[in-house]
């Protein structure tokens, strides 16, 4: 999990004008894993060559320099692979043809990429190259919300498991994944139900799987469903694999003793908080407050701190507006503690009665605020 499978891409953006001598030069470098200024420069160049599907030059920057062949791109810890798998990621055929024409030898793990991308023309020809699903292949699409590229290795032959037989790994990893995508997690709930996965009938499962129809049944049977707060157990199943470390489910905003609407608004289901809303659910509904004090927080405050990695989404205000307009109020107060996972700081932060731009302002990692909903919210004060 902690091998996120989204780009960090160094270019000249990144990297920021002339640095005032070798030395700072060399030391920027560094930051990037790469030994000297002049190999950062390069790795931009050789990464822009590939975004622009610019195969010649990729083949002439490696013959120029045949280490860049096999080197990653991105530096040593990046798992974007050489030119050939990181090319791969993008779905950029005539390059991954190139190098594959000069002899590069990663083609399995770029035909490990192109399925965690969906790119399946592209692994089709992989697979003419040698390339086969292996043990816990299906987990990288499972880990992106890639419903396609999870078909192509289940019906190639994958097994619905992790590299150590774990059956239920793939699907806790589709619940508790950073990426958002609701349309990808909706395909990949059912193709998993589809290969023999018993999802359970409960109101955060239909939240998952965005499913209105399947909450409304349950609301028909118990319409308390729309104002109770679920525990961490019951919006992550142990019997599906989940992690009974709330850190490691990965969500922005605190979702332990929130309601549907909290963990709506945390995956971005704009559907679903639509639908909870028309059917009665308080914009303004609470999460539980725990024996330390810590929760009480509004879904307003998921809309302000929630994950960075929004596969195919837009970082807007859209749910933030939605929250508003059903008469969310900007000016409640919580406490809230949080601990992030996969990052520079992981250690657990408490912030005490704070509203929610508040809790914007003062969270420990300006990367998971969302600045969108702080401009709207700063417009209310």
């Amino acid at each position: 999990m902690g091998d996120r499978h989204l780009p960090h891409r160094p270019d000249a953006s990144l990297i920021g004008g002339d640095a005032p001598d070798a030395a700072s030069r060399d030391a920027r470098a560094r930051e990037f894993g790469f030994d000297t200024w002049q190999r950062l420069e390069v790795a931009c160049e050789l990464s822009a060559a590939i975004h622009a599907g610019a195969s010649e030059h990729v083949v002439d920057l490696i013959e120029a320099s045949p280490a860049l062949r096999d080197e990653n791109v991105l530096g040593p810890g990046s798992n974007w692979g050489p030119p050939m798998t990181h090319a791969a990621n993008l779905g950029q055929r005539d390059v991954v043809r190139a190098l594959h024409e000069v002899g590069a030898e990663d083609t399995q793990w770029a035909f490990d990429r192109a399925c965690l991308q969906g790119h399946i023309e592209l692994a089709r020809e992989l697979v003419s190259w040698g390339a086969a699903p292996e043990p816990g292949a299906v987990m990288g699409p499972a880990e992106t919300l890639n419903a396609a590229g999870l078909r192509f290795l289940l019906e190639s032959g994958a097994e619905l498991a992790d590299e150590h037989g774990n059956v239920l790994a793939p699907v806790a990893l589709l619940l508790q994944t950073y990426s958002r995508s609701p349309s990808g997690k909706r395909a990949c709930l059912a193709l998993v139900e589809e290969w023999g996965v018993e999802l359970p009938e409960t109101a955060p499962m239909a939240v998952h799987r965005g499913c209105l129809d399947q909450l409304d049944t349950l609301l028909g049977q118990d319409p308390a469903l729309l104002s109770r707060t679920y525990r961490h157990e019951d919006l992550y199943p142990p019997a599906l694999g989940c992690h009974s470390d709330h850190s490691l489910a990965l969500h922005g905003t605190p979702l332990a003793g929130g309601t549907l609407l909290h963990m709506a608004v945390d995956y971005d289901e704009v559907e679903i908080v639509d639908g909870l809303i028309a059917r009665g659910c308080s914009a303004d509904a609470r999460a539980a407050v725990d024996a330390d004090g810590f929760g009480g927080h509004t879904a307003l405050f998921g809309a302000v701190v929630s994950q960075p990695w929004r596969v195919g989404l837009r970082r807007d205000a859209v749910i933030a507006r939605r929250l508003l307009d059903a008469g969310a109020d900007a000016t409640i107060r919580a406490s809230l503690r949080k601990r992030l996972r996969f990052v520079a700081d992981e250690t657990e932060h408490e912030y005490h009665d704070v509203s929610a731009i508040e809790w914007g302002r003062q969270f420990h990692d300006s990367t998971w605020v969302n600045p969108t909903v702080m401009s709207l919210l700063e417009q209310l004060e």
